[in-house]
Parts: C-alpha cells; sequence; structure tokens
C-alpha cells in the first residue's frame, strides 16, 4: 500500500500538492475521502488538539483506518498542531501517519529543542512515522476573523535551513504571507491571502525537504498554483471546509424545519464540504495547474 512518503515524493515529482482538510465529525470526514476517491488522489485528514479531545485520539484513528481498509484509498492521518510530547506519542502509538509538532510560538532554540525531543520520542515508537514542524508565526485559530492576528511574523531561508538542518524534520511549515483562519472580507470574496511566492521558492532551495502551507483557506487559485511550483507539497484547509459545513447545515435546517434525525439533516453538510474540498483537490492536484504556473513565471 502506499505510503504517505510515497504520496509526498509522487506529489513533488509531479509538481502537485497533496491536499489536508480537518475534521471534528463523520459528516466531514466522510465528505473529504468522497471527494478524494472521486479524483482518485491521495489526501491528509487532521485533527488538531482540540479536534481530538472531541473526536478522541484513538476513535479518529479508527475510523481513518476503517475507510482506508475498506476501500484501499490513500488516506492519511496527521495529528495536526501537536503542542506537548504526551499528545505527541499518544498519536503515535494509536496510529497516526504524522504529525505537525508546533513550537513555532517559543524562541528559535526552544523550538528546535523541543522538536528533537518529539522526533526522537515518536520515531522509536513508530519508525516511519513522519513529523512537521513549523516556524515563524500565523496566527491560531481557524476561524472568521474581524482583522490579521497580531505577531504575524514570517519565516526566512536562513532561518528554515538551520531549523531543518537542526531537527531533521521530514516536513517543515514556514510562515509565508499565511495565516489561520480567514477574514470576513475573504469568506464575503472580496480579498484574498498575498503569499510570498519567492520566499516560498528560497526556503524550498535552502532546506529541500517537502513544505506545507498552512491556513490557506482564503487564497486564490493563482496564489495556490504558483506557490506548489515554487515549492509546497502539502496545503491545509480548514475554515473554508467549517464555512461551508456551517452554511450546509443553515440550509439543511431551513429547507426542513421540523426534521430531527440527524441522518437526514447531515447529507446536505456532507454535500456542502464535498463540493469545496474536490474543488480544492482538482486545483492542488492538477498537472495543467502546474504547467500554467510554469507558463507564466
Amino acid at each position: 500500500m502506499t505510503t504517505l512518503r510515497d504520496a509526498l515524493t509522487k506529489a513533488e515529482e509531479r509538481r502537485v500538492a497533496v491536499g489536508h482538510f480537518n475534521f471534528s465529525d463523520l459528516s466531514v470526514l466522510k465528505a473529504v475521502c468522497a471527494a478524494a476517491r472521486e479524483l482518485n488522489v491521495p489526501v491528509l485528514v487532521g485533527v488538531s488538539e482540540g479536534e481530538r479531545a472531541f473526536v478522541g485520539v484513538r476513535q479518529a484513528a479508527a475510523l481513518v483506518n476503517s475507510i482506508r481498509d475498506e476501500t484501499g484509498h490513500a488516506i492519511f492521518l496527521n495529528a495536526d498542531h501537536t503542542h506537548s510530547l504526551r499528545a505527541a506519542e499518544e498519536a503515535a502509538k494509536a496510529g497516526f501517519d504524522m504529525m505537525v509538532f508546533d513550537r513555532s510560538d517559543q524562541s528559535m532554540e526552544r523550538n528546535i529543542a523541543g522538536t528533537r525531543q518529539a522526533i526522537e520520542a515518536t520515531k522509536s515508537i513508530k519508525p516511519n512515522f513522519i513529523v512537521e514542524g513549523e516556524i515563524g508565526y500565523i496566527g491560531s485559530s481557524s476561524a472568521v476573523l474581524e482583522k490579521a492576528p497580531e505577531g504575524v511574523a514570517m519565516s526566512t531561508p536562513e532561518e528554515a535551513r538551520q531549523f531543518v538542518e537542526a531537527t531533521r524534520v521530514d516536513i517543515l511549515a514556514p510562515a509565508v504571507g499565511n495565516m489561520h483562519g480567514m477574514l470576513a472580507s475573504m469568506v464575503r470574496g472580496e480579498a484574498h491571502k498575498q503569499l510570498d511566492i519567492p520566499r516560498i521558492a528560497a526556503i524550498k532551495a535552502a532546506t529541500r525537504v517537502f513544505l506545507t502551507l498552512h491556513g490557506g483557506s482564503g487564497t486564490n487559485d493563482e496564489g495556490f498554483v504558483h506557490a506548489i511550483k515554487a515549492g509546497i507539497n502539502i496545503v491545509h484547509i480548514n475554515t473554508e471546509v467549517r464555512v461551508a459545513w456551517r452554511r450546509g447545515l443553515e440550509t439543511s435546517l431551513e429547507t426542513k424545519p421540523n426534521e430531527v434525525a440527524p441522518y437526514k439533516i447531515l447529507p446536505d453538510v456532507e454535500r456542502a464540504v464535498q463540493t469545496v474540498v474536490r474543488n480544492r483537490l482538482e486545483l492542488f492536484s492538477s498537472e495543467s495547474s502546474a504547467s500554467l504556473a510554469a507558463s507564466q513565471s
């Protein structure tokens, strides 16, 4: 069966990216997996520490494994934004494929030390466990915001090189103009995030590791295409999924005001989420999009 490292290596060779979508209920997980199977592309699903507290660590792993075993599709599970060593070890023991160990709110020295410790601990539990580290600061909430988070700071190629060499992480998540959450103006389609494409390319050249774009929601198609061409291998989408979930639920409740059966209400939610995920996966995995970016550079 295809491993996560295999999927990322193939994506890099094709100059496309693997989509990553967070879930905290079964309707979202089913929608993401259905979209990935429809397009026949690998996909990452993630649960942050907060989402794991709601879903359950072993329960999240069991859900993903059951779908993967039943379908044979390349669906991988990420322990997103893991902040403690205990939570990192718990995810590795539960059978997660990877984690994002996030100490980006600390000094570079403390970030490096903590990430190295987490890598050693989790790979001793599961040798093929993939570990992603994060540098820079892009906020912390996948929510609809009125203004950008304070203290946002972009990463430099030298910081990225130093971090990767000191930690030996498998994947790096730098700050390159991305931001967790979406501004309300982005939800309305009046604005979009401005990624620093030359910075992405410089970080890729300095590190030569897989790169993740966190906080992808609210980025326009052109921004994604050029970011992937510059070296992004994984794109995280969460707030867009949450907005689709909310809108799908509101529509369902409005059209079925007297319905109380969840299995009759939630299919509208699944369809709304699946549409968003399918559109994003189609863009991220399209070789024609990569060719377009190359022709425009």
